[in-house]
Formats: structure tokens, sequence, C-alpha cells
């Protein structure tokens, strides 16, 4: 045995050893999905809008995926999964338990909107009506005569108390609108919008005696320079905006109104509204990443096509305790099938096993840590596979063996002389498998990708742990003339068992 080979066997096994000790220490370890976990699944299904002018196409929903998954990565959420499927949108969130917070980041249409407040009103009252008589019908908002900056005068004579909550279908832009605080306290009649979410450039809680959301807006005039003129506006109380208060709506509900006290913000500004420090990072994360082009159903309506459902970390428990019981049950078998068809080769075979799977852990523990990847039963399914692959590994080095003992060769010569036509089969067999697990991770999301991960990962190590120890393990045994005397101790016939009858060793 050569001593680069002796050196590269001590070294995998102290590299191995030495990783799983420093994981360990490290306290990492792999991070579980949904199906293993729990956490909560969301299905959206599109709203129906009569008032859309084109039907909702693939590449709205695609977007709203695109969107939807930026806000998950934004709150920290470890692999999670948002699909379009046909015409729905399914969201998986592992780790996560609070269902209704996950339901109002992923679904919020985030709509932000600018209006000058023209008054304050009190909460829309119930109707009640004793005497079973017909009731008025309420004033109506006229309908603005904008100026060239998209602005108008704030509607007077009009019977304020009376006054309806707008519906989402009349709350247009360019309209006046009466719509709730987000506290359901007060109401407001505020003027048309000038400048939308679109003009944000980014958003972020910060913290000024109480948890606000930070924004800056793009320049020119699609941000700043008409947020100035909606400021300059207020601060000098004219009949646009005779309360000096800038709304800040969001899905049709007031986050805050407060005062401009200033006629220029050179772009950038502060949503105020009695934040919690979540509501603050929730609120800037839907504003930060855009609205979505489409409105969906709400989940939590039982009357809605959407759905949501927590997934219960039992039930998650439940499927990771049998996987590891089946595991244990499999590997048991198959190391009884190695042993018993190859002998001391079998046990190789195993430690070569072992060496990979150690190298495999460490690497998925390390990812599961700094990258939040998480383990999903596909990416278990992965690893399945590539143990399959990487025994497949061994038992082509000990049937190339076997068929060169069985033409007369020496076996000494036999184990290091076919391990290199051997590792040629296993190195292309590895190669295509890393192709497929590239092209699938690369064409694939979600758990599929897992999958994709875990089996390019194992096919790399598999060709690792088969050159670095396997071929210094068989040039080991080759130096051994207790195993050269008998060939039977690694699952191989005697030369003269192995011949054919009559034939003559050369």
């Amino acid at each position: 045995m050569s001593r680069r080979s002796l050196v590269s066997l001590a070294l995998i096994v102290a590299a191995a050893a030495g990783l799983l000790a420093a994981s360990l220490a490290a306290g990492n370890r792999p991070l579980l999905g949904l199906d293993l976990k729990g956490g909560v699944e969301v299905v959206l299904v599109p709203a129906d809008d009569p008032d859309r002018p084109v039907a909702i196409g693939e590449g709205d929903l695609d977007i709203a995926v695109e969107i939807i998954r930026d806000r998950i990565d934004g709150l920290g959420v470890a692999e999670p999964d948002v699909t379009r499927q046909g015409g729905r949108v399914v969201v998986q969130l592992p780790g996560i338990s609070d269902q209704q917070r996950a339901i109002d980041i992923v679904g919020q249409t985030a709509e932000l909107r600018f209006r000058p407040v023209c008054t304050p009103l009190d909460p829309e009252p119930a109707p009640v009506d004793d005497s079973g008589a017909e009731l008025p019908p309420p004033p109506e908002l006229p309908i603005p005569e904008l100026d060239d900056r998209g602005l108008a005068p704030c509607p007077t004579g009009l019977d304020l108390s009376a006054l309806p909550t707008t519906s989402s279908a009349d709350d247009l832009l360019d309209r006046f609108v009466v719509l709730p605080h987000q506290d359901g306290s007060r109401r407001y009649l505020l003027g048309p919008s000038t400048l939308t979410g679109a003009g944000l450039s980014s958003a972020d809680r910060g913290f000024t005696n109480e948890y606000v959301v930070e924004f800056n807006l793009k320049g020119g005039e699609e941000g700043a320079d008409k947020f100035d003129e909606l400021a300059l506006v207020c601060n000098s109380l004219s009949e646009f905006c005779p309360t000096a208060q800038v709304a800040i709506v969001v899905d049709g509900s007031v986050e805050s109104a407060p005062v401009v006290n200033e006629a220029r913000f050179g772009g950038s500004g502060i949503i105020s509204g009695n934040f919690s420090e979540e509501e603050a990072e929730d609120l800037a994360l839907v504003l930060r990443y855009g609205a979505l082009p489409i409105e969906f159903q709400d989940p939590t309506d039982p009357q809605s096509d959407s759905t949501s459902r927590a997934v219960s970390a039992t039930i998650g428990g439940d499927s990771l305790r049998a996987g590891v019981i089946a595991g244990i049950v499999g590997l048991a078998l198959v190391f009884l099938y190695m042993v018993g068809m190859y002998r001391l080769l079998g046990l190789v075979a195993m430690l070569s096993l072992g060496v990979s799977a150690t190298l495999l852990w460490v690497i998925v523990a390390w990812l599961g840590e700094t990258q939040d990847l998480a383990l999903t039963l596909a990416g278990v399914t992965g690893l399945i596979v590539a143990i399959g692959v990487s025994l497949d590994s061994n038992v082509v080095y000990f049937e190339h063996l076997k068929e060169d003992v069985a033409t007369g060769r020496m076996l000494r010569s036999s184990l290091e002389q076919s391990f290199a036509a051997a590792f040629r089969t296993i190195f292309r067999a590895n190669f295509a498998s890393l192709i497929a697990a590239v092209i699938l991770y690369w064409l694939s999301a979600g758990s599929v990708r897992g999958f994709a991960l875990m089996l390019g990962l194992a096919s790399v190590l598999d060709l690792v742990a088969t050159y670095f120890f396997l071929r210094p393990c068989a040039q080991l045994m080759a130096r051994s003339p207790s195993l050269m005397a008998h060939p039977h101790r690694l699952g191989l016939p005697t030369r003269e068992e192995a011949m054919p009858a009559g034939a003559e060793a050369s």
C-alpha cells in the first residue's frame, strides 16, 4: 500500500470525525420542513372581480407567487414552498405556529395610497329602524373635478354623520372615499389619491418612541416630487386638505393620518399607528415587496374557496419517526445482505457509506443553520436514493473484482487493478445523477429542489468516499497475506473455484 493511499485514508476518516464533532459542538442540526416539523399551509384562490378589465392570467399568478415568496423570505421562514397549481397559489410555511399572521402576510394585497384628509368622522353607526319604515338613502359623494395635479377641493354641504363607508369596489384612486381607521375608532373623508405604493423605493421597521414604518420614495415625479406636492397642499391648509393631514391607506384601511408639519420631506417619511414590533415589521414587509397584482379570497372565510390549515408538529414528528424507523430497518437489511454476500468487502462498503453519510449530515446541518435549508420528506427521499447509488458503486467494484478473479488473475493484483475500471463506471453513473440533480434543481421549486439538492450532494460525496476510502482500503487488504490465502473472507472464490473446469491458470 502506497504512503499516499494511507494518508488519504487517514485524512478522510479524520475529516469526517472532526467535522462531525465540530458540528455537534456548535449545535448544528438539520432544519426540518413542514411535513416533518409542522407549520401552516395556505391555499389561495383568486377572488372574482367584475370590475377587472382583463381576466386573471398565468402571468398574474406567477407575479403573485414571486411577491409572496419574497415576503416570506423577508420573514425568515426556512425553506418555504410557494407554488402555482393551476389557478391557485399554494403556500407551505414550516415552523410557523401563528396561522393568522401567515395568512395576513401571504394574502395581503398591500395597496398603499396617500390621500389628503378632508375631515375625520365618527364610526359608522348600525342602522336602526323600529317602525319598519324604509330608511332614506345615504348621501352620495360627488364625483370630483380634478385639477392638473389630480386633486379636488373637499366637498361641502354634506350630512357627514350619514356618509357610509366606501365599499372596496368604489375605493377608486380618483374619487372621494370614506375609509375607517385600522383600529375602527373613527373614519375619514378622504380626497383623491395622487401617490401610491408604486412610488416607494424601500420600507423598513423603525423605532422613534414607538414602532413605526420608515419609507423612502423614488426620485422625480413618480415619488418624491409627488409626495412633496401633496405635503405642500396640506401644510398650507388649502381647500384640498383643510385638516393638514395626509392619510396613509393600506388595503382600504387608514393606518395613520399624520399632520403635515413641513412643506417638503426630501423623499422619505414615517408611517405611525401605535404598531407593535411585529405589526410594524409585517407592514414594512408587504410594502417593501410590493402589491399583489390580484386579490385572493379570504382563507378564514368558511364560504371561501381559499383554505388554510395548520400542520401539527405531532403529525410531522410521526412522519419523521416513521422515516427513521424505516431507514434503520432498511440499513440493517442492507448491512446483512452486503456482509453475507461480500463478507469483509461488504463491511468496508458499509464503512464507506458511513463516511459519506457523516459528511452529508454535516453539510445538511450546516446549511440548515446558516442558509435556512429545511429537510423535507422529499429531501429524505433523495437521501434514500443516494444510499442506493452509493452501495451500487461498491457493488460495481466488487463484481469487477469477481470477474478479474474468474479470469485467472491473482487476487492481490485484482484488488488494485479492477478498481480503475470500476471507478470509471462509478464516476459516469454519479456524474449522470449529478446532471439530473442540477437540472431538476434549476427547473423546479420547493420540496422538489430539496430532493435534487440531496441527490446532488450525495452523488459528489459518494465519489469522494469511493476514491479516498474504498480504494485505500482495498489496497490495504491486498497487503494482507491472511486475506490473500483465504479469499472467502472477502466473499470471493479461490482461483481454482473461479476457473472453468479444464482451464489452466496463466
